[in-house]
């Protein structure tokens, strides 16, 4: 699975504009240049790890949201990935999931 850089950075400035902070207000919380900012929004550079960790951390948000677009806050988080599943599953599986999803509702 190849990793999109460019929905990342994406992703990290709609983050950014909605929370009305500038590309300087990250790149001096981030301790880095405006341009390297500018070229992980624009997903020229590879972000690494540790980066996109500070990246979350600066903007609120989970390091996941940034990388899939997904927060798992949200209540269609995997929903896609799930469906999919179940819709490879045999009859005999797909009811011993809705089992199991009755059992964990009920505990939660």
């Amino acid at each position: 699975m190849a990793i999109d850089y460019t929905s990342i950075g994406q992703r990290i400035q709609n983050k950014r504009k909605a929370l009305k902070k500038t590309q300087e207000n990250m790149a001096e919380a981030l301790s880095v240049t405006v341009g390297y900012v500018s070229q992980i929004e624009r997903g020229i550079t590879k972000v690494n790890l540790e980066t996109l960790s500070a990246i979350s951390d600066y903007l609120g948000t989970d390091i996941s949201e940034l990388i899939t677009g997904a927060s798992t806050n949200s209540s269609a988080y995997l929903s896609a990935e799930f469906k999919k599943s179940f819709n490879a599953l045999s009859p005999q599986g797909k009811k011993t999931l809705i089992e199991i999803s009755s059992i964990l509702l009920k505990n939660q």
